[in-house]
């Protein structure tokens, strides 16, 4: 695709994040199941479920814009699903594999936050003020997502250090 225009960069950027969220929906299952902790079990459970409503959210930006909800392979999270993947078949001590995973999850949360608001930035600027609003929800919860983590870090990384 030539980039002609911003709003062809939005589209380009829209079909990145596309196929990131749905790569993170078929690793989070896999981080579930590697934690050991109760809460971080719970928190990939639950952002799992969002992050299928950040692709719905994605198709339905699509359909704002009239234009065909299509994929274009994200390099970048399938290099952190990768790393993630990796920490999921390292040995460790279950404190220590789940202040871990949460490093590899708070990466792509924080690849996910850049995006939404590089998106949303360009929708506004292109005066989509709807589809911007779309972002700046998804965003909110990637942020939220973000906190979670940090939270539940808190709390296993002072386990994992004993």
């Amino acid at each position: 695709m030539k980039l002609k225009s911003l709003h062809d960069l939005l589209v380009d950027e829209m079909k990145d994040i596309y196929d990131a969220e749905q790569q993170l929906t078929k690793a989070l299952p896999k981080m579930v199941k590697a934690a050991s902790t109760p809460a971080l079990k719970k928190a990939f459970e639950d952002h799992l479920a969002v992050t299928k409503g950040h692709v719905d959210r994605l198709e339905d930006a699509f359909q704002k814009l009239e234009t065909k909800a299509t994929r274009k392979t994200c390099e970048a999270m399938k290099g952190l699903v990768e790393e993630g993947q990796s920490v999921i078949e390292e040995e460790a001590e279950p404190s220590v594999k789940d202040a871990a995973l949460i490093a590899a999850a708070q990466k792509v949360e924080h690849y996910e936050i850049a995006t939404y608001g590089t998106l949303r930035t360009f929708a506004n600027q292109l005066g989509y003020s709807e589809v911007a609003t779309l972002f700046q929800t998804t965003l909110d919860e990637e942020a939220e997502a973000d906190q979670t983590l940090t939270q539940c870090a808190e709390r296993i990384n002072a386990k994992a250090a004993k």
